[in-house]
């Protein structure tokens, strides 16, 4: 059996990780649902989410960032190695509140990183030994519990706790560039107040995902740990 059938056929995974999934789930739709909904509100300002980007940066001196769009549903990102702002169609193109907000929570981490925000600095740093505690840190435990050896198990676990670290220390990133996008947007002109109230729906929306991916990296490690150390498994 795999191991995600091994977790799947598993009632202990279902009482640990059961209420993340399901807070996961909410988040999704919350966020598509405050999006649609800002999506359909136009801005005085008239700009799209490519030129609210490239008003902000030029705001704050930031010239060598390139805005590129990016296929996808919210796939919008920023890329600190390559320094590219990457935007969704909806984003790049669109000139609602839900396109600005977007936009400019996105060039919030650009400005973090101009700065050198201490948090999206360690977060960038444990990148590399997250991923593969995401990609191994499975197969270890389960393979260790298995193979009764607890070594093993025990390394896995100890991997894993990178993605729950990531996690914790992704939150005050994305909540600063949130912070920020809101602060932009108005005090750049770009939104009114009235329209802000729009923003911060979709961007609070938005948050939640961020929660719930945290509170499911969580929740997983303590059902790691209730294998490796509460003998849930002979």
């Amino acid at each position: 059996m795999s191991t995600l059938g091994f977790m799947m056929f598993d009632p202990m995974y279902w009482v640990y990780v059961g209420p993340a999934i399901l807070l996961a789930l909410f988040a999704q739709m919350w966020v598509k649902s405050a999006f649609a909904r800002a999506k359909e509100i136009g801005i005085r300002s008239g700009l799209s989410g490519a030129e609210t980007a490239q008003r902000i940066l030029n705001a704050y001196g930031i010239d060598d960032v390139r805005i590129e769009p990016v296929r996808g549903f919210l796939g919008d990102h920023y890329s600190p190695n390559e320094k590219a702002l990457r935007l969704s169609p909806d984003v790049y193109n669109g000139r609602s509140a839900a396109a600005v907000g977007v936009a400019a929570h996105e060039v919030g981490h650009a400005i973090q990183h101009a700065k050198g925000y201490a948090p999206l600095v360690l977060r960038n740093a444990i990148v590399p030994i997250a991923s593969l505690g995401s990609n191994l840190a499975f197969f270890l435990v389960i393979g260790g519990m298995f193979l009764h050896m607890m070594g093993l198990s025990v390394a896995g676990l100890i991997l894993f706790g990178a993605v729950v670290v990531f996690q914790l220390v992704n939150l005050p990133v994305e909540f600063n560039a949130s912070s920020r996008a809101r602060k932009i947007l108005v005090t750049e002109g770009i939104v009114t107040q009235e329209e802000d109230r729009e923003v911060g729906k979709v961007l609070n929306a938005a948050a939640m995902t961020y929660v719930a991916a945290t509170v499911t990296a969580i929740l997983q490690m303590l059902y790691f740990a209730s294998i490796v150390f509460g003998g849930s498994r002979d």
